[in-house]
């Protein structure tokens, strides 16, 4: 069976932020399931998207590029109505509340995130852990990742490293504290292609 979206269905173009991180290897994956993607560097690139990622990297340096030509009132704008996944940094960046130290967000998603919860670059480490998705334990890749510490109540936990949550979804977001993109399992990227499509 072929991956590539059939033609009686309109295909799916997905904006990733390429200001810093790993995009490429969010488009990587995502051409894999015979999906378009389109790299963003300016506030005019959000437009005729189904869905968008915030890849990891370093959210204050993210910050700093977004700070520019109201890339970030238009992406605040963007994400409270269109389905957005952020990993990592870009979950940090989806987050009502940042701590250690606190920064600006775009301030989407219930949920408060500790920035460098687990150390520095040499504590990063890759787990293979249960989740909720159908198809087994998943391997998530950890480099200097966020916790989240609190979840509101509309806020589903999908999986959990030591008792805290690492994927979680609220309606039309998703956010994860780990890399996805850095795996071979599809899975994750699969879900928020559902998630799109169940918002369309």
């Amino acid at each position: 069976m072929s991956n590539q979206p059939s033609p009686q269905n309109n295909p799916l173009t997905i904006g990733i932020l390429a200001l810093q991180g790993a995009y490429e290897a969010h488009a990587k994956i995502l051409s894999t399931l015979g999906i378009a993607t389109k790299l963003l560097r300016t506030p005019d690139e959000l437009m005729n998207l189904d869905g968008l990622i915030i890849p990891g990297g370093e959210s204050t340096t993210m910050l700093k590029f977004l700070e520019r030509n109201q890339f970030l009132d238009a992406l605040t704008a963007f994400v409270q109505t269109t389905p957005t996944f952020g990993t990592c940094a870009g979950a940090i960046l989806l987050a009502k509340d940042v701590q250690h130290p606190a920064q600006t967000s775009l301030a989407a998603m219930d949920i408060t995130v500790e920035r460098n919860a687990y150390g520095r670059q040499i504590d990063s480490t890759i787990l293979t852990a249960p989740t909720k998705l159908r198809g087994g334990p998943l391997e998530m890749v950890f480099i200097r990742a966020p916790r989240i510490t609190r979840t509101g109540a509309r806020v589903e936990i999908l999986a959990t490293r030591d008792g805290s949550p690492v994927l979680v979804r609220e309606g039309h977001l998703l956010a994860a504290t780990f890399h996805p993109e850095l795996s071979s399992d599809t899975r994750v990227h699969q879900l928020f292609l559902n998630l799109i499509r169940e918002n369309h």
